[in-house]
């Protein structure tokens, strides 16, 4: 039986190990947390990530990265973005030669301003690997219960790309292959900045006309700095870009746009965070493409408007009322 390391057991780690496991392979997935891993052995469900959903027992749990990676050529990293330098770090004296490092991790690391993909690039300097990028619109509660899905896996290299396809494609779980890394990095990251917004303006009870321009002028921000950044203008038009952003601007299982939507309706940010156990990575993107913009010199109003809500203290109908009274201007740049 074939195997694969998975590193992360929060609910997408876990729906995406739930998905291998029924595929027929072995899945050993590495977990940080004890309390999450204790749940995950003594009731086969990770009952604080994704309850409800029983463990295949294809699915061996462990808090050994030598357990977890001994021997494995495909690993799947699905941590959160601020840990995932040191988590690579820590793997990387398992690892053998030639492993495939699949990234399902969406963000943006805050301080050097780095996708995964070139994190990926310093932790592992001399060292041979290949990476695919997994990302799209995909709820991880939906994906556990085989709601229909679709999403994009992006590799420079053609044939890693159709391997990860062949490996995460299932009757319910559709994976259409890209070679454009950045752009799909950056769009799973990006969107989340926007689902905060979309979240805020639905908290402020602003209608559907102005979360559908939000959606559509948020969509404009992300393309105008993935192209600046060297990313193709199209993948922004597809499932890691416009797909995934209408899905998390516009559900209640998006932890970024509740979170958006908890700002609107009054509640400060220590607050909301101070009550989750989930990450909404949103938050640290929000930082980090704010100081993108100004390093790259790019008009993000809204990115900006988040930005100073998040951590300047500004108020959300302060926000609106800043970005309605911008100059106005020709749709398309």
């Amino acid at each position: 039986m074939s195997s694969i390391a998975i590193l992360g057991a929060g609910s997408w780690g876990t729906a995406l190990a739930l998905l291998l496991a029924e595929k027929g392979l072995r899945v050993r997935l590495w977990v940080h947390g004890k309390e999450t891993y204790q749940s995950l052995i003594e009731h086969r469900e990770n009952i604080y990530y994704l309850p409800g959903a029983k463990l295949s027992p294809n699915i061996f749990p462990t808090q050994s990265f030598a357990q977890a990676l001994g021997g494995q050529q495909d690993i799947v990293m699905v941590v959160p973005s601020h840990a995932y330098r040191m988590v690579l770090k820590q793997a990387l004296p398992y690892l053998q030669s030639d492993c495939h490092i699949i990234s399902a991790t969406k963000g943006i690391e805050t301080q050097t301003l780095l996708t995964m993909s070139e994190v990926t690039k310093q932790v592992l300097k001399g060292f041979s690997y290949t990476y695919t990028v997994l990302s799209g619109p995909s709820f991880a509660k939906e994906v556990s219960q085989h709601f229909p899905t679709a999403v994009t896996v992006a590799s420079s290299q053609q044939e890693t790309a159709l391997h990860t396809q062949k490996l995460f494609s299932t009757p319910y779980f559709r994976a259409y292959t890209h070679h454009d890394v950045l752009g799909v990095e950056l769009g799973g990251a990006l969107k989340n900045v926007m689902a905060i917004a979309a979240g805020i303006c639905d908290g402020l009870g602003l209608g559907h006309n102005a979360r559908a321009a939000l959606i559509t002028r948020g969509l404009v921000e992300m393309t105008r700095l993935g192209v600046k950044l060297g990313a193709g203008s199209k993948t922004f038009a597809g499932l890691s870009g416009l797909g995934d952003l209408v899905l998390t601007c516009t559900s209640c299982l998006s932890r970024n746009y509740t979170v958006g939507k908890r700002l609107g309706k009054g509640e400060g940010i220590k607050e909301i965070l101070s009550s989750m156990r989930m990450i909404a990575e949103g938050i640290k993107t929000t930082h980090s493409a704010y100081f993108l913009s100004q390093r790259e010199k790019i008009e993000m109003p809204i990115t900006s408007e988040v930005y100073a809500i998040l951590y300047q203290g500004k108020s959300p109908l302060e926000g609106l009322k800043d970005l309605l009274s911008r100059t106005l201007k020709r749709e398309f740049w």
